[in-house]
């Protein structure tokens, strides 16, 4: 039975690095993205949204190996199971190793990718301020073209 709960250990680490690898891709097509000289919105929304679904379905393999880990945790600890289950504890190890580096890789992107997008919108913003400014350059212009802020000339007696 151990054996059976140890194997969908490795299993579920196995999956949970190949889900990190697919949030390091996800995190390229974001940088991607936000290189591009014309910022899309909606393209950036659907890759956020893809990433959520990869960290929830990350949050399910950990509580599946949490619940798989409290059910052999006292066999493992024991004498005679580190000796029997060597391989797949040094398995479930490098495993987790990885696991650790991906998600320092990880973290790195995601600040990049935080800097890059904060980037973004500002400038999106600057673009923004210029329209609302040029617009009203026109406006203005063209009252003034018009004489709708045209005061006629007006005489001042100044004689008492």
């Amino acid at each position: 039975m151990t054996d059976n709960y140890i194997q969908i250990m490795i299993e579920s680490l196995e999956k949970k690095a190949a889900k990190l690898d697919e949030i390091i891709e996800k995190n390229k097509e974001q940088a991607e993205l936000l290189k591009e000289e014309e910022f899309s919105v909606e393209l950036f929304d659907r890759n956020v949204e893809e990433k959520a679904v990869l960290i929830e379905q990350l949050e399910m393999l950990d509580i599946g190996f949490d619940r798989m880990y409290e059910h052999v945790k006292e066999d493992l600890a024991s004498e005679t199971g580190k000796a029997a289950y060597r391989n797949e504890i040094k398995r479930m190890q490098q495993l987790i190793s990885e696991l650790t580096e991906k998600s320092v890789s990880i973290q790195a992107q995601e600040s990049r990718n935080k800097q890059m997008v904060e980037g973004a919108f500002k400038s999106e913003r600057e673009k923004i301020k210029a329209l609302k400014l040029g617009s009203k350059a026109a406006i203005d212009y063209y009252k003034n073209m018009n004489h709708t802020n045209f005061v006629s000339p007006q005489f001042v007696d100044q004689k008492n």
